[in-house]
C-alpha cells in the first residue's frame, strides 16, 4: 500500500505484491458487514420496546426489517450500474456514511413513519455495500488468496447474528433502543476513519469495459450460482423465519435462545472452515454444505418432536450456513470476472428475494400444513440446489486448484 492517508489520495495497490492477507483492510470490510446486519436485524431484538415507545403493534415494528430487505432488493443492481465508474473507496464510504445518517435518525426519532423511511434508505445503502465488499476483498490479494480474503470480509455477517444482535438486545434492555442505535452510529463513524486509513482505493470500471447486467447473466456459470443461492437461502429463511412455531410444536419455545446460540456458534465455525479451504475446494465445500443442510433438514422433518435431534440438526444447519455466503460470492466473482461488482449485485438481489420468498412460502406452509411440515419443504429446495451445483462443474462451481 502506497500513499495512503486521511487526505483521501488515490492509493496505489498491487495485489501481487501482498505476501499475505491485508488483515487491517479486510477486517474493516468485515466491520462494515457487521454494522449492516446489525442495523438490519436489531429491531427484531428490540421489538417490544420499540412497539411500546412508538405506540404501534409489534407486527408493524416487524416491518422495519421487511422494508430494509425491500430497499436492498430494489436498489442493488441499479445503484451498482449507475456507480461503476466511481472510484471504489469513496463509493464504499458513501454507503457507510449512509448508515451513520439513518441510524442517527433512528436514534433521535419518535415517529414511526420517519423511522420506516430511514429503514428503507438503510436497505438501499446495504444493497450497495454488499455489492462492493467481495470485489474489494478480491482486488486486494493475489488470485490464490481470493477466497480467504472474501471469507474474512464476510465474517461480519455471522458475527452480527451470533454476537451483535444478542449484545444489542441486552444493551437495549439497559439503556433503551434510542441509545442502542446511537452506539451503532458511533461505531459507524469510527469505521469511516478506519476505512480511510487502511482500505486501498481502486479505479472505477472504464465505460468501454462495462458489461450490461443481461450480459453478466449470460456469462457461463453465473445463472447457476444465482439459482443455487436462491434455493439455499430460500430453504434457510423458510425455517429461520418460523423457527419459533417449529420449536413450539416440539415444546421447546423456552429454549429458543439456546437454539439460536447453537446455530450462531456453529455458523462461526463454518466461516472458519470455509475460509481455510475455499481457495482449493470451493466446489467440494459447496456440495458438502448443501448436503449437510439437507441431512439436517431431513432429520428435523423425521424427528421433529425430539429435542436432542433438533439440537444436533440446528447445529449442523448452522455449520452449513456459516460460510455459504462466502462460497456463493466467491463463485459469483469467479464466474463474472471483471464484472464482479455486477455479479455481487445480482447475488444481493437474489439473496433478498429469497429472504422475502422464505417468509411467504413458510407462512403458506405453516397455515396449510403446520410447522412440522416446514423441514420437508427445505429438503425439496436443497435437493434442487444440490442438483444444479452438481451439474455446474465446468462453470459456476469449478473444482479448486
Amino acid at each position: 500500500m502506497k500513499g495512503d492517508s486521511l487526505r483521501g489520495q488515490t492509493v496505489a495497490f498491487d495485489a501481487a505484491e501482498a505476501p499475505a492477507l491485508p488483515l487491517a483492510a479486510l477486517l474493516a470490510l468485515a466491520t462494515a458487514g457487521f454494522i449492516t446486519i446489525l442495523t438490519e436485524a436489531l429491531p427484531a431484538g428490540l421489538l417490544a420496546q420499540m412497539s411500546r415507545d412508538l405506540a404501534v403493534s409489534e407486527a408493524l415494528v416487524g416491518q422495519f426489517v421487511t422494508i430494509y430487505a425491500i430497499g436492498s432488493l430494489l436498489a442493488a443492481i441499479p445503484l451498482v450500474a449507475l456507480t461503476r465508474g466511481w472510484r471504489r473507496r469513496p463509493l464504499l464510504q458513501t454507503a457507510i456514511c449512509g448508515f451513520f445518517i439513518v441510524n442517527t435518525i433512528t436514534a433521535l426519532a419518535d415517529n414511526f413513519v420517519l423511522i420506516l423511511l430511514a429503514r428503507l434508505f438503510a436497505g438501499i445503502f446495504a444493497g450497495l455495500l454488499w455489492a462492493l465488499l467481495a470485489g474489494f476483498a478480491s482486488r486486494m490479494v493475489a488470485d490464490s488468496l481470493r477466497g480467504r480474503a472474501i471469507a474474512v470480509a464476510m465474517a461480519g455477517a455471522p458475527l452480527a447474528l451470533s454476537l451483535g444482535i444478542p449484545l444489542g438486545t441486552l444493551l437495549g434492555s439497559w439503556v433503551g433502543w434510542h441509545y442502542t442505535f446511537g452506539v451503532v452510529s458511533l461505531l459507524t463513524l469510527l469505521l469511516v476513519v478506519w476505512v480511510q486509513m487502511k482500505v486501498p482505493d481502486f479505479a472505477g470500471e472504464p465505460k468501454s469495459c462495462r458489461s450490461r447486467v443481461i450480459d453478466v447473466l449470460a456469462m457461463p456459470g453465473v445463472s447457476a450460482v444465482l439459482a443455487v443461492t436462491f434455493a439455499f437461502v430460500l430453504a434457510h429463511n423458510i425455517l429461520y423465519t418460523y423457527i419459533v412455531p417449529f420449536l413450539a410444536q416440539a415444546g421447546m419455545v423456552a429454549r429458543t435462545d439456546l437454539v439460536l446460540f447453537i446455530f450462531g456458534s456453529m455458523a462461526l465455525a463454518g466461516i472458519w472452515i470455509i475460509g481455510v479451504g475455499i481457495d482449493r475446494w470451493l466446489r467440494r465445500l459447496t456440495v458438502l454444505s448443501i448436503m449437510l443442510f439437507g441431512v439436517a433438514a431431513l432429520a428435523l422433518a423425521v424427528w421433529s418432536r425430539m429435542p436432542l435431534i433438533i439440537y444436533f440438526g440446528i447445529g449442523a444447519w448452522g455449520l452449513a450456513f456459516g460460510g455459504i455466503a462466502t462460497l456463493f460470492q466467491t463463485a459469483a466473482a469467479n464466474a463474472s470476472g471483471t464484472a464482479a461488482d455486477v455479479g455481487q449485485a445480482l447475488i444481493v438481489t437474489v439473496w433478498n428475494a429469497a429472504i422475502a420468498g422464505g417468509g411467504v412460502v413458510g407462512g403458506v406452509v405453516l397455515e396449510m400444513r403446520g410447522a412440522a411440515t416446514l423441514p420437508w419443504v427445505l429438503v425439496l429446495s436443497l435437493a434442487l440446489a444440490l442438483l444444479i451445483t452438481w451439474r455446474a462443474s465446468c462453470h459456476g462451481f469449478q473444482p479448486g486448484s
